[in-house]
């Protein structure tokens, strides 16, 4: 009876390219993730802000009445609405604005070009605008590092 000899312990080609090709996945993966969180907050947090000028604009033309937006030591205010119509903090600390700290926001349906820049106080520093030409709502643009 002819013997047969059994592979020793070792892995083929294939099995090797396999795992190389998870563990490729698995980097482009955790690389992706790892997304700049500073950018990714203050762009939240630019988001957020021209969803509140949109909100506050349609709320000072259905009442008629003039809303104006300034930044406070704690954060922001909306001064014309009610005080719990919108949120007055940052959700992320850090977050801070450079020059125009007052906006109008209504009641007339043009409101003249304006703008807000946030920045983010914590490293790396950036900086993103808030903007809008009056007749458009407010749009986010970055601006890169101040």
């Amino acid at each position: 009876m002819p013997s047969r000899n059994l592979r020793s312990g070792g892995f083929t080609l294939l099995e090797l390219l396999v795992v190389i090709a998870i563990m490729a996945m698995a980097t482009a993966g955790v690389s992706l993730a790892m997304r700049d969180n500073s950018q990714t907050t203050l762009e939240r947090e630019a988001q957020r802000l021209a969803v509140l000028f949109e909100s506050a604009r349609a709320q000072s033309r259905a009442s008629g009445a003039p809303v104006y937006w300034h930044t406070t030591a704690e954060g922001f205010r909306f001064e014309g609405l009610p005080a719990e119509a919108l949120p007055s903090r940052w959700l992320a600390e850090g977050t801070a604005v450079r020059g125009n700290t007052n906006v109008q926001l209504g009641p007339e349906p043009i409101i003249g070009p304006q703008a807000v820049e946030l920045v983010s106080i914590n490293p790396p520093h950036r900086a993103m605008r808030v903007a809008t030409d009056g007749l458009r709502p407010f749009a986010v643009q970055e601006l890169g590092q101040p």
